[in-house]
């Protein structure tokens, strides 16, 4: 099966139209006539998932974070970078990447995550983009069927997403958590909108201290469960949704789970 037939299929759930101007997604190493046999799903390209693609015979490597993000004036053997690509070119290894257009997209990021945590999902915490008359965008606004307190919560989102810990900025741990906002990855900048949108508890990554005070001082909760955390769903839903829509005539397999932010 050719590359490009493969990404027509990838981009029939995350057209590349709907990632934020400042990303980078879509097919960012490789040839798109080049015939793919076996597929490898992974959050980010890393040392461990190259040698998983190197070990397994794997032509094609889709991630959710894009390996080329910023711009860069050199591809050398100096910085990891540099060989992480060099490595998948001179093996002829194809990396697509879909990042903001999946975290948008209908069944992407954002309802995955709220699916999990079984949230009523009432409409996207930043609205992006709009398809008709249905609001697409970044993170999700609900409530729970079960709810719980914020200290409750916290517990259901380590068990949900199985991770390890998660910090809590709180007034009260003990208070209810009725309107809940869920931003898979960063949620930096996203306190304002959840505080606009009379949400308890914000749940996303990438918080500092700061963040935290400044979001408990306008009443809004927040649980940090890192980057990691909430979107470590990613590979093992695409090479469900590539199984499905390849039928067989292409191997597909998620990277081994890996978490850098694990307490020691």
């Amino acid at each position: 099966m050719k590359c490009g037939e493969v990404i027509q299929i990838l981009e029939s759930l995350a057209p590349t139209r709907y990632a934020c101007s400042w990303d980078n997604v879509g097919l960012l190493l490789g040839r798109r006539d080049k015939n793919v046999h076996k597929i490898l799903a992974a959050l980010d390209v890393t040392d461990r998932v190259l040698e998983e693609v190197e070990e397994g015979g794997y032509d094609m490597l889709v991630t959710h974070h894009p390996i080329i993000f910023r711009p860069i004036t050199r591809v050398n053997d100096n910085d990891y970078l540099g060989r992480w690509m060099l490595q998948l070119l001179s093996r002829d290894i194809s990396c697509y990447a879909m990042h903001t257009n999946f975290d948008i997209a209908p069944g992407g990021m954002a309802d995955l995550a709220s699916k999990r945590l079984e949230l009523r999902a009432e409409r996207p915490l930043e609205i992006m983009v709009t398809e008709g008359e249905t609001p697409l965008g970044i993170g999700k606004i609900g409530t729970l069927a079960d709810p719980c307190t914020i200290r409750e919560l916290c517990d259901r989102v380590k068990e949900t997403f199985q991770i390890p810990f998660v910090t809590m900025y709180t007034a009260n741990a003990d208070r209810p958590a009725r309107r809940i906002a869920i931003c898979p990855g960063s949620g930096k900048g996203m306190t304002k909108l959840a505080e606009e949108n009379e949400c308890d508890v914000l749940i996303s990554g990438d918080f500092g201290h700061h963040d935290g005070m400044d979001a408990v001082a306008a009443g809004v909760s927040l649980i940090n469960a890192g980057h990691y955390g909430l979107e470590h769903i990613f590979p093992e839903f695409i090479t469900g949704y590539l199984r499905e829509h390849l039928g067989g005539r292409v191997q597909v397999d998620a990277a081994d789970v890996f978490c850098p932010e694990e307490l020691m």
